[in-house]
């Protein structure tokens, strides 16, 4: 458990993925949506006929608390991709839940559309920075969806995946 919350920047050995938001837009997005955080569960899913009773709770745990403090904590950020960062943090905190509850293929499904709607959300946030001049505060980037339509529509798309709507990955 101690390997997954590591790769997977679950509570407690979280502080590396905000802090990783300093590279490039592309390889921001390969961090979160395609390689490392998405290891972690797949290991756990890879494990799935050895987590029984206490590794069970002990996922069920640290997947709850970290979908919750990840959650509240990308609402206070003012940059772009650290909000992404903490929504992914939160997001890979429901996979490791699930695991936990024993729900392996549910896990799988979420992380493999979490692979295409967090691509589709860094893509946008690339367009929104790339735009604003090099600008990541989202308190200074209002008002461009009308200047950049088709990032709008991305961001539309990705976020009704991410909550989960209904005729989406969480269908």
């Amino acid at each position: 458990m101690i390997a997954v919350a590591g790769k997977s920047a679950q509570l407690g050995l979280h502080a590396w993925l905000p802090n990783a938001m300093e590279a490039p837009t592309p390889v921001s997005a390969l961090i979160h949506a395609a390689t490392l955080v998405t290891a972690g569960v797949y290991l756990l899913i890879r494990l799935a006929p050895l987590l029984e009773g206490s590794t069970s709770l002990v996922c069920q745990l640290l997947g709850m608390v970290s979908l919750i403090y990840a959650g509240f904590v990308g609402l206070t950020q003012t940059d772009a991709k650290r909000v992404i960062a903490f929504s992914t943090i939160s997001q890979i905190g429901y996979m490791v839940l699930g695991c936990g509850w024993g729900l392996f293929d549910g896990a799988f499904l979420m992380l493999m559309s979490h692979a295409f709607y967090k691509s589709l959300l860094f893509l946008g946030v690339g367009g929104v920075i790339h735009a604003g001049g090099n600008n990541q505060d989202i308190r200074k980037s209002g008002g461009l969806g009308l200047t950049l339509p088709l990032n709008k529509i991305l961001f539309l798309c990705a976020s009704l995946c991410l909550i989960a709507s209904p005729f989406t990955s969480g269908e």
